[in-house]
Protein backbone atom coordinates (compact mmCIF):
# COMPACT_ATOMS: atom_id res chain seq x y z
CA UNK A 1 0.00 0.00 0.00
CA UNK A 2 1.64 3.51 -0.89
CA UNK A 3 1.67 6.58 1.53
CA UNK A 4 -1.34 8.03 -0.05
CA UNK A 5 -3.00 4.85 -0.12
CA UNK A 6 -2.72 5.29 4.12
CA UNK A 7 -3.76 8.85 4.64
CA UNK A 8 -6.96 8.89 6.54
CA UNK A 9 -9.51 11.43 5.47
CA UNK A 10 -9.47 14.76 7.16
CA UNK A 11 -12.00 17.07 7.72
CA UNK A 12 -11.11 21.05 8.67
CA UNK A 13 -14.22 22.81 10.14
CA UNK A 14 -13.91 26.80 9.34
CA UNK A 15 -15.46 28.70 11.49
CA UNK A 16 -17.93 31.78 10.16
CA UNK A 17 -17.89 31.40 6.70
CA UNK A 18 -20.67 32.46 4.41
CA UNK A 19 -23.34 32.58 7.30
CA UNK A 20 -26.15 35.09 6.94
CA UNK A 21 -24.53 36.34 3.67
CA UNK A 22 -21.44 37.39 5.51
CA UNK A 23 -17.14 35.98 4.89
CA UNK A 24 -18.27 34.74 1.79
CA UNK A 25 -15.65 32.43 0.64
CA UNK A 26 -17.22 29.92 -2.46
CA UNK A 27 -16.51 26.13 -1.97
CA UNK A 28 -14.80 26.28 -5.85
CA UNK A 29 -12.40 28.25 -4.54
CA UNK A 30 -12.15 27.12 -1.43
CA UNK A 31 -11.36 23.76 -2.27
CA UNK A 32 -8.25 24.96 -4.50
CA UNK A 33 -7.00 26.53 -1.00
CA UNK A 34 -6.57 23.75 0.28
CA UNK A 35 -5.57 21.29 -3.47
CA UNK A 36 -3.04 24.43 -3.49
CA UNK A 37 -1.23 23.56 -0.01
CA UNK A 38 -0.89 20.14 -0.69
CA UNK A 39 -4.12 18.42 0.06
CA UNK A 40 -5.84 15.56 -2.59
CA UNK A 41 -9.24 14.20 -2.99
CA UNK A 42 -10.33 17.62 -1.70
CA UNK A 43 -14.43 17.91 -1.52
CA UNK A 44 -16.24 20.50 0.17
CA UNK A 45 -19.89 19.77 2.33
CA UNK A 46 -22.02 22.45 2.12
CA UNK A 47 -21.29 26.20 2.40
CA UNK A 48 -20.59 26.91 5.73
CA UNK A 49 -17.21 25.60 5.51
CA UNK A 50 -16.40 21.83 5.81
CA UNK A 51 -13.80 20.56 3.61
CA UNK A 52 -13.08 16.57 3.41
CA UNK A 53 -9.23 15.67 2.24
CA UNK A 54 -6.55 13.59 2.26
CA UNK A 55 -3.05 15.50 3.06
CA UNK A 56 0.26 13.65 4.20
CA UNK A 57 1.30 14.80 8.17
CA UNK A 58 3.84 17.41 6.69
CA UNK A 59 1.11 19.27 5.42
CA UNK A 60 -1.38 19.04 8.59
CA UNK A 61 0.86 20.60 10.78
CA UNK A 62 0.90 24.15 8.75
CA UNK A 63 -2.48 23.58 6.85
CA UNK A 64 -5.04 25.81 9.52
CA UNK A 65 -2.09 28.87 9.56
CA UNK A 66 -2.23 28.29 5.82
CA UNK A 67 -5.63 28.36 4.68
CA UNK A 68 -6.49 31.05 7.25
CA UNK A 69 -4.03 33.57 5.63
CA UNK A 70 -5.13 32.30 1.98
CA UNK A 71 -8.84 33.36 2.74
CA UNK A 72 -7.83 36.77 4.63
CA UNK A 73 -5.13 37.36 1.43
CA UNK A 74 -8.04 36.78 -1.04
CA UNK A 75 -11.39 37.37 0.66
CA UNK A 76 -10.59 39.84 3.49
CA UNK A 77 -11.92 37.31 6.71
CA UNK A 78 -9.74 35.73 9.31
CA UNK A 79 -10.88 32.73 9.38
CA UNK A 80 -10.33 29.71 12.15
CA UNK A 81 -9.64 26.50 10.42
CA UNK A 82 -10.00 23.27 13.08
CA UNK A 83 -8.99 19.68 11.69
CA UNK A 84 -10.36 16.56 12.79
CA UNK A 85 -9.30 13.14 11.15
CA UNK A 86 -11.96 10.57 10.53
CA UNK A 87 -10.71 8.37 13.57
CA UNK A 88 -11.71 11.42 15.77
CA UNK A 89 -15.28 12.18 14.33
CA UNK A 90 -16.29 9.07 14.79
CA UNK A 91 -14.94 9.13 18.54
CA UNK A 92 -16.93 12.64 18.39
CA UNK A 93 -20.30 10.52 17.39
CA UNK A 94 -19.65 7.76 19.87
CA UNK A 95 -19.09 9.71 23.01
CA UNK A 96 -21.98 11.97 22.72
CA UNK A 97 -23.81 11.39 26.07
CA UNK A 98 -27.00 12.72 24.54
CA UNK A 99 -27.26 10.48 21.65
CA UNK A 100 -26.67 7.91 24.37
CA UNK A 101 -29.44 9.00 26.68
CA UNK A 102 -31.76 8.37 23.53
CA UNK A 103 -32.09 12.79 22.90
CA UNK A 104 -34.09 13.81 19.79
CA UNK A 105 -31.00 14.51 16.95
CA UNK A 106 -32.01 17.62 16.13
CA UNK A 107 -31.73 19.57 19.28
CA UNK A 108 -27.92 17.88 19.22
CA UNK A 109 -24.72 19.81 18.37
CA UNK A 110 -21.17 19.34 18.67
CA UNK A 111 -18.68 22.06 19.45
CA UNK A 112 -15.09 21.25 17.82
CA UNK A 113 -12.66 23.44 19.48
CA UNK A 114 -8.59 24.37 18.48
CA UNK A 115 -7.55 23.66 22.02
CA UNK A 116 -7.81 21.54 25.26
CA UNK A 117 -9.59 23.45 27.34
CA UNK A 118 -7.57 23.04 30.67
CA UNK A 119 -9.98 21.19 33.44
CA UNK A 120 -10.47 24.42 35.45
CA UNK A 121 -11.53 26.32 32.76
CA UNK A 122 -14.32 23.52 32.29
CA UNK A 123 -15.25 23.04 35.88
CA UNK A 124 -15.78 27.42 35.55
CA UNK A 125 -18.34 26.82 33.12
CA UNK A 126 -22.12 27.85 34.06
CA UNK A 127 -24.28 24.52 33.90
CA UNK A 128 -27.34 26.66 34.37
CA UNK A 129 -26.17 29.44 31.57
CA UNK A 130 -29.01 28.99 29.20
CA UNK A 131 -31.71 26.21 30.99
CA UNK A 132 -33.02 24.05 29.77
CA UNK A 133 -30.06 23.90 27.06
CA UNK A 134 -27.24 21.73 28.40
CA UNK A 135 -23.52 20.96 27.45
CA UNK A 136 -20.91 18.60 28.23
CA UNK A 137 -17.11 18.92 27.49
CA UNK A 138 -15.24 15.77 26.30
CA UNK A 139 -11.62 16.55 25.43
CA UNK A 140 -11.96 19.26 22.73
CA UNK A 141 -15.52 18.60 21.66
CA UNK A 142 -18.48 20.15 23.20
CA UNK A 143 -21.23 18.51 23.22
CA UNK A 144 -24.85 20.53 23.40
CA UNK A 145 -28.57 19.60 23.73
CA UNK A 146 -30.73 22.73 22.78
CA UNK A 147 -34.46 21.50 23.17
CA UNK A 148 -35.13 25.60 22.07
CA UNK A 149 -32.50 25.34 19.01
CA UNK A 150 -29.13 26.64 18.43
CA UNK A 151 -30.38 30.44 17.76
CA UNK A 152 -31.64 31.06 21.05
CA UNK A 153 -29.28 29.31 23.30
CA UNK A 154 -26.56 31.52 25.39
CA UNK A 155 -24.25 28.39 24.57
CA UNK A 156 -23.01 29.60 21.58
CA UNK A 157 -19.37 30.01 20.86
CA UNK A 158 -18.49 33.29 22.06
CA UNK A 159 -19.21 31.63 25.49
CA UNK A 160 -17.17 28.83 25.27
CA UNK A 161 -14.08 30.66 23.25
CA UNK A 162 -14.10 32.86 25.98
CA UNK A 163 -14.46 30.59 29.22
CA UNK A 164 -12.11 28.18 28.08
CA UNK A 165 -9.09 30.25 25.99
CA UNK A 166 -9.64 28.55 22.99
CA UNK A 167 -11.76 28.64 19.17
CA UNK A 168 -14.14 26.35 19.02
CA UNK A 169 -16.82 26.36 15.28
CA UNK A 170 -20.26 24.40 16.06
CA UNK A 171 -22.05 21.95 13.88
CA UNK A 172 -25.50 20.37 14.26
CA UNK A 173 -25.59 16.54 14.54
CA UNK A 174 -26.68 16.13 11.08
CA UNK A 175 -23.72 17.98 9.83
CA UNK A 176 -21.39 15.63 12.22
CA UNK A 177 -23.06 12.11 11.13
CA UNK A 178 -22.97 13.09 7.40
CA UNK A 179 -19.02 14.60 7.69
CA UNK A 180 -18.36 10.58 8.83
CA UNK A 181 -20.41 9.35 5.75
CA UNK A 182 -18.44 11.46 3.55
CA UNK A 183 -15.03 10.64 5.44
CA UNK A 184 -15.85 7.05 4.91
CA UNK A 185 -16.68 7.26 1.28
Amino acid sequence: MSSKEKQEAQVALLRGINVGGKNIVPMKDLAEIFAGGGCRDVRTYIQSGNVIFRAPAAVLKGLPALVSEKIATQFGHRVPVILRSTRQIAETIRNNPYLKAGEDEKMLHVVFLADLPTVTAVRNLDPDRSPPDAFHVHQREIYLHLPNGAARTKLNTAYFDSKLATIGTQRNWATVSKLLELMRS
